[in-house]
């Protein structure tokens, strides 16, 4: 048995604002539940909750099962830490203070090398081992092998941070469910992963018992494992929780016709309030002239009053009102020519035309070159010209080429960052960011910048610094300063990874009225549905191009 009770959960942010709002729901035992709904509403904050990262300000949290766990930086790991240090962070807590336990007098044997070290590391190789740590490194063997293509003895000691983000959730997930946890809390689990990854992702939720309670704004993913849907809406006071029974196929209609009774009850309870004041005023009225009267008014006050007291149907949700404004401008018809381009390591040499209005997807595995070519793009290409300077100031590395990629007249490259790692844009408020503007945009004024926030859903968030915002806010504000920067070539690299459903398909119909060229990196299988051409990233190191998305091309052979 392994479940999650849900109750009454209020939760505040430190400047006093209401995030969460009485928000109730449970996870059945061996369900497949997601969590969706815009972004900024508090989703990885109720996932915190939950795990116990946080604690409420109001309601209780009930469960049973044991609980594995994982966050949000799956996919980012940046810093120090190994292959071995992921698997321990997806590890029951015994096991995972047993293996730091080891870690720590390994490295104190180092440097002190005296009995009572040897005795401790001698107890903690001990507390390893009846911990389950040899049989877990079996299993280890295993994941390391289908995630990473390696045995645990040669993967382990790698550095985290030379993973994709793929490699990296595919590793955390790989643990989980080939793990003794019976109930899986994952935020975002297909974020980084390639549509093989994707597919696999969703074999394993439709085929294994556990109780798992997910994070996704994928709406494939959605569509194809989901059972059970908890959307946060957001409210004056905090989100509260609605409960969809079925899987998203059902949902939009679901929603459509909830949120069309709530319409309707609310326009009869305002009618019959209009007509239980006229009636208390007509008796007010009356009773001036005729004291048989005073009963009947005193009736229909309280009969107002009741009414009142009882109060109006639920509210309607307050829906975002994302409208994404990307222009663009004529340039040349061809806006890229590649000729021989090798990504050095990468991919063998191809050529490839991108006609001026192209929408272009950019399919394939994980680590086969995809974001390297977008990059090489976002920085001009072979030997740029000026006026094919990237615009803006988000840090790009070189990417090392032989034959050529060039671009046409007029070409502005805008790039939008996979990760959202925007050093140029830390320690501002958004408002901050627009107000400056920078050599490639023009500052905005106080009430403009406050208007152009306003369209991305962004107005609550200005005075917020960027590192602050949740991902999917991040992500619309790079859009907006990409709508601000005239750029003519969107370069897009995963966009929809963190944008909530509302705003991805803000997204989608911004780019089908964006005059210039797109080229997308993706595996969003719904997103890619509206591109006109694909170039795909064989496994085979070949670059080809179809008409059609192709999404079975596997893992590039290499040497690892």
């Amino acid at each position: 048995m392994a479940h999650i009770d849900v109750s009454n959960i209020d939760y505040f942010l430190s400047d006093g604002t209401q995030l969460l709002n009485g928000v109730t729901f449970k996870v059945p035992d061996g369900s497949k539940t997601a969590l969706i709904g815009p972004n900024g509403t508090g989703k990885t904050t109720l996932f915190r909750i939950i795990s116990g990262d946080l604690i409420a300000d109001e309601g209780v949290i009930g469960r049973s099962g044991n609980m594995g766990i994982m966050r949000q930086f799956v996919g980012q790991v940046r810093d120090e830490s190994t292959v071995r240090d992921l698997l321990v962070s997806a590890a029951p807590p015994a096991l995972a203070t047993a293996a730091r336990a080891v870690d720590e007098s390994e490295l104190a044997m180092v440097e002190h090398d005296d009995e009572p070290t040897q005795m401790a590391y001698a107890q903690a190789i001990v507390d390893w081992g009846d911990a389950g740590g040899y049989d877990v490194e079996t299993v280890w063997d295993e994941v390391c092998m289908a995630a990473l293509g390696l045995p645990f003895d040669r993967a382990q000691h790698r550095p985290a941070s030379s993973l994709s983000g793929g490699e990296q959730k595919r590793l955390v997930l790989e643990a989980l469910f080939a793990g003794p946890d019976e109930l899986l809390l994952l935020d975002e689990p297909d974020n980084y992963l390639d549509v093989p990854g994707k597919r696999w992702l969703e074999a394993k939720l439709n085929e294994s018992k556990k109780t798992v309670f997910f994070i996704s704004h994928d709406r494939e993913l959605l569509n194809n494992a989901a059972g059970r849907i908890v959307t946060l809406e957001p409210g004056i006071n905090g989100a509260g929780a609605w409960i969809h029974g079925g899987g998203f196929g059902s949902y939009v209609d679901a929603r459509a016709d909830r949120n069309a009774r709530f319409e309707e009850l609310r326009k009869r309870w305002d009618e019959e309030h209009v007509k239980l004041k006229e009636l208390v005023n007509m008796y007010k009225n009356k009773a001036a002239f005729r004291s048989d009267m005073a009963n009947r008014y005193h009736a229909a006050q309280t009969r107002l009053a009741k009414f009142l007291e009882a109060g109006p149907p639920e509210a309607l949700p307050i829906e975002q009102n994302v409208q994404m404004r990307l222009k663009g401008g004529r340039t040349a018809k061809r806006a890229i020519v590649a000729e021989k381009l090798e990504l050095t390591g990468l991919m063998k040499p191809f050529s490839a035309e991108v006609w001026f209005g192209d929408r272009v997807g950019v399919l394939g595995s994980n680590g086969s070159g995809k974001s390297h070519f977008l990059r090489l793009l976002a920085t001009g290409g072979t030997d740029p010209e000026r006026e094919h300077l990237p615009v803006s100031d988000v840090d790009i590395a070189e990417v090392p080429h032989d034959g050529t990629v060039k671009l046409g007249a007029r070409i502005r490259p805008g790039f939008f960052a996979q990760t959202h790692v925007r050093p140029d844009l830390l320690g501002k408020t958004l408002l901050e960011i627009l107000h400056r503007g920078d050599e490639h945009r023009s500052g905005l004024g106080r009430e403009a910048a406050a208007g152009a926030l306003d369209g991305y859903g962004l107005a609550s968030q200005s005075e917020q610094k960027y590192e602050s915002l949740s991902g999917g806010q991040q992500a619309r504000f790079q859009i907006l300063l990409l709508q601000l920067s005239g750029a003519t070539l969107l370069l897009l690299d995963e966009p929809t990874d963190n944008l909530d459903l509302h705003s991805a398909e803000a997204l989608e119909r911004a780019i089908d009225h964006f005059e210039g060229t797109v080229l997308a990196v993706t595996h969003d299988r719904w997103f890619a549905r509206t591109f006109d051409r694909f170039l795909i990233f064989g496994s085979d190191g070949k670059v080809y191009e179809s008409a059609e998305p192709v999404w079975d091309e596997k893992r590039v052979e290499r040497a690892r």
